[in-house]
């Protein structure tokens, strides 16, 4: 697990706010509290920074403080898909697979923005687990968050065409951005949507030709949301 290490006020205003990150903190005693502080490291991460590699092990159970990741897979050709984004204040148990009996897999986690993340080390998490109901709640509430997302993503791949996809990822991501600019390359969506390049600029043009979107160089200006959101639902 790469990053810097967050330090001085960055760190204690991270600390002032563990209760946001993990609700569960709020019932500990002073004592408690100290003794998570010792076993938890702040990071920041520059965007496309790796955060986490499947063949890494166990980075630990991650909570985003500032910014936005990126959980993904690769194919057995090399192709990438997202499973789900990670904004402020949500949290990754999937990172620390190791504490999950029989499950396996490979996941990548990347920054795609300037990201502050909160760790809490696999081993503590466990013992936490084991000490207190509701860390445990937590965690299986957690995975089955994260669980339902997958399940949503693997239903988007099975029943619904590329440009519909595509359509939906572009709302998603003016959603999360805020912004009907989006600074995107045709292989940052195929990336994300485990496609090739040449499909999604083929799909692009197709929006752009009905006037719903604006396509220069690795940027995509939404012109028409409604239209695009009726493209997803038909």
């Amino acid at each position: 697990m790469a990053g810097k290490w967050a330090k001085g006020k960055e760190k204690e205003e991270v600390f002032e706010r563990l209760d946001e990150y993990f609700p569960f903190v709020k019932a500990f005693t002073e004592e408690e509290m100290a003794e998570l502080k010792e076993n938890l490291s702040i990071r920041k991460y520059k965007r496309g920074e790796q955060i986490h590699q499947g063949e890494e092990g166990c980075t630990g159970v991650m909570a985003i403080c500032k910014g936005r990741t990126r959980t993904y897979i690769f194919s057995s050709k090399g192709k990438e898909i997202t499973l789900f984004r990670l904004l402020p204040q949500d949290t990754c148990i999937l990172s620390a697979s190791c504490m999950m009996n029989n499950i396996v897999f490979d996941i990548q986690v990347a920054a795609e923005e300037d990201s502050l993340l909160v760790v809490i080390t696999p081993e503590y998490f466990e013992e936490l687990a084991r000490r207190h109901p509701s860390v445990e709640k937590f965690r299986n509430d957690i995975i089955s968050m994260r669980f339902s997302e997958v399940m949503w993503l693997v239903e988007q791949i099975l029943f619904r065409r590329m440009d519909q996809r595509i359509a939906a990822f572009l709302i998603e991501m003016a959603i999360i951005t805020e912004s009907d600019v989006l600074t995107l390359s045709h292989q940052e969506i195929a990336d994300n949507l485990g496609t090739a390049r040449e499909v999604v600029s083929r799909i692009l043009k197709y929006l752009e030709n009905d006037e719903l979107v604006e396509i220069s160089r690795k940027e995509i200006k939404i012109l028409n949301l409604p239209g695009l959101e009726e493209m997803v639902e038909n």
